[in-house]
């Protein structure tokens, strides 16, 4: 193992003009072609109807829980025997990093410059970033089973398919950090590294007030399928109640129906209808001025959820919130909330959703992180490259702290242990980074902290 804090680019002698002094990072690419990477944060979707749902059965949970458990208690297992074979390792100071050759070079270099930022800004001298790219599954085989040895640090993959290569050299004595969203892949020596909706979702009905009852409103894609998959878990283990959920199809050309379906619109006129027809063969003076009022409504009666949930984004959020006042979703009346999904400033000015509540962190938390990063690569940074910033941080403290893989494996999988970053404070539970969300209400273009 090198023992020079940094290894001044053996490879390719490729150091930063963007730095005074230069980041030091090897690139190892596996052939001449272009170096594109994307980021997949889009988790596995189920299909699911655009109709009323049941409550996930007591029998369907149980079966569930056991096989949790017992993938608990493999894993434990497995990272047992791990720890005993690998116990005056030390692990290695060169940290491989494992891309994906794909087709948005954009993303690959807002990845490169976070991990080259964290190297400069947070003074990484135990880090040595070498940095190989795959165009295959063949490809990143052949990368681990030269770069694996004990106690090396992998940080990469992002689809799971990939990711699932990962367990079989595990019994080497490795550990890696992956950016995959599968968390059916998180093994004993692989730790996922993303953002999660279920992170959103426990937030949210953690601050619901008790007797709660929610509606949700999602649309027909991945993120939206994956939401209405996992939120009979979230109410499950709270105090609210979900009354009713309805999906819409991506290019909205159902929205208005869903939405008439969610609120019970046609039943709701049908009723305002009936009562002005009772009024109308009255002819003292209240039932006139009842009258004369609710010729003003589209609908009557109170609706039977208190909040809606909208995991949606980009412009389709900008079309669906407003669509809910004009059928009688009153945001007034009932709290319209978002998923991590709306931490973006271009939702705080719709009008619709002032008032709005989501899962996030305050965008001052990142502010330093934002400007430092514009500064020195003339652009804004993509909103995830908070993470490997964040997991970078980690590393060096392993590094520092010359750590075995047995310490590595005690600090991560202790769940009391939090780590402090841009996003907040976190943790990892079974493999899986756990984030500890405050919840934002939008107001006036901004979006401030309640909790």
């Amino acid at each position: 193992m090198k023992s020079t804090p940094f290894k001044i680019f053996s490879a390719l002698r490729l150091i930063s003009s963007r730095f005074p002094i230069g980041v030091e990072t090897i690139y190892k690419p596996i052939s001449s072609f272009s170096i594109i990477f994307i980021f997949i944060f889009i988790v596995s979707c189920v299909p699911v109807k655009n109709e009323f749902l049941k409550q996930t059965s007591i029998n369907q949970q149980k079966k569930e829980t056991d096989k949790a458990e017992n993938n608990i208690l493999e894993k434990e297992s497995n990272k047992k025997n791990l720890i005993e074979a690998y116990n005056n390792t030390f692990l290695n100071k060169e940290v491989e990093v494992v891309l994906p050759r794909y087709e948005n070079k954009n993303i690959t270099d807002h990845l490169i410059n976070s991990l080259e930022l964290a190297v400069y800004k947070k003074k990484l001298n135990k880090v040595s970033l070498n940095i190989n790219f795959y165009s295959d599954l063949e490809e990143l085989k052949l990368i681990l089973k030269n770069k694996v040895s004990p106690g090396k640090i992998f940080i990469g993959t992002l689809a799971s398919q990939d990711s699932l290569e990962i367990k079989n050299f595990c019994k080497q004595g490795i550990l890696f950090f992956s950016f995959a969203s599968d968390k059916k892949i998180a093994n004993e020596c692989s730790y996922l590294i993303n953002f999660f909706p279920e992170d959103d979702l426990k937030a949210l009905f953690s601050f619901f007030p008790e007797n709660s009852k929610i509606a949700l409103l999602f649309p027909e894609n991945s993120y939206g399928k994956n939401i209405n998959k996992i939120i009979d878990s979230a109410v499950l283990n709270s105090g609210s109640l979900l009354i009713n959920r309805v999906s819409y199809k991506e290019d909205l050309s159902d929205a208005r129906a869903s939405i008439k379906e969610l609120s019970k619109y046609e039943l709701r006129k049908l009723e305002l209808e009936r009562q002005k027809k009772i009024l109308k063969k009255k002819d003292d003076k209240i039932s006139k001025q009842a009258l004369k009022k609710i010729k003003r409504f589209e609908t009557i009666g109170q609706l039977d959820f208190t909040h809606i949930i909208l995991p949606d984004y980009g412009i389709r959020l900008l079309e669906i919130a407003p669509l809910l006042p004009f059928y009688d979703v009153d945001p007034n009346l009932v709290q319209f909330v978002g998923t991590g999904v709306w931490d973006d400033k271009i939702f705080f000015d719709e009008p619709s959703l002032q008032g709005a509540i989501f899962p996030g962190i305050e965008a001052k938390e990142r502010k330093d992180f934002f400007n430092f990063y514009e500064l020195i690569y003339n652009k804004k940074p993509i909103r995830t490259a908070t993470i490997p910033y964040d997991l970078l941080g980690i590393v060096n403290h392993m590094l520092s702290k010359e750590m075995t893989i047995k310490d590595a494996f005690n600090l991560l999988d202790n769940s009391n242990i939090k780590f402090s970053g841009i996003d907040g404070e976190f943790s990892f539970i079974d493999n899986v980074i756990f984030r500890e969300l405050k919840i934002l209400k939008i107001e006036k273009g901004k979006a401030r902290k309640l909790n």
